[in-house]
């Protein structure tokens, strides 16, 4: 359900910051295992279960988007479309965020290679695919904090007149 103030919309980004903070931690977990591109897979793995179930915090998964008037459903696709988003209120796969991953690309390829340097190398694989994580993860918490917060303000101004 789309929060209905700003408090509850503030505790929410918090929320999910920390999760953020918790999967990444988890990518950072698995790019330590010297496996070639095992890592790979389960930033994929990590990435698509965040960002469905940050959607799903926000009100903004497809499933919840169904239970609200077509004219706020038809906002909330235009606010995220320009906030540059692709996945509010869409069915998310795993080929769209191969495509959200490829921003770092040079990050993982960086990862890779280090992974394989005893300690030092895996630490600096560690610390890239955490930050990577994080940085994408609360970028998308930040737009449906956005796509919320315009939506409230908007709520606020239309019940003002």
């Amino acid at each position: 359900m789309i929060p209905k103030t700003m408090s509850e919309l503030e505790e929410l980004r918090v929320e999910c910051r920390q999760m953020v903070n918790k999967r990444a931690s988890a990518s950072a977990a698995a790019a330590v295992v010297p496996v070639l591109g095992l890592d790979v897979g389960a930033d994929l793995t990590i990435m698509y279960e965040l960002v469905k179930t940050i959607n799903e915090k926000f009100g903004l998964s497809p499933s919840q988007l169904e239970r609200v008037s077509s004219a706020v459903k038809g906002r909330i696709l235009v606010l995220a479309t320009s906030l540059g988003s692709e996945y509010i209120g869409r069915v998310v796969t795993k080929k769209m965020l191969a495509a959200l991953l490829k921003k770092t690309t040079k990050k993982i390829a960086v990862k890779q290679v280090t992974k394989f340097v005893p300690f030092v190398g895996q630490a600096v694989a560690a610390s890239i695919s955490f930050s990577a994580m994080r940085y994408l993860g609360n970028a998308h918490v930040e737009k449906c904090y956005e796509v919320c917060k315009q939506l409230l303000e908007e709520q606020t101004l239309m019940m003002q007149e």
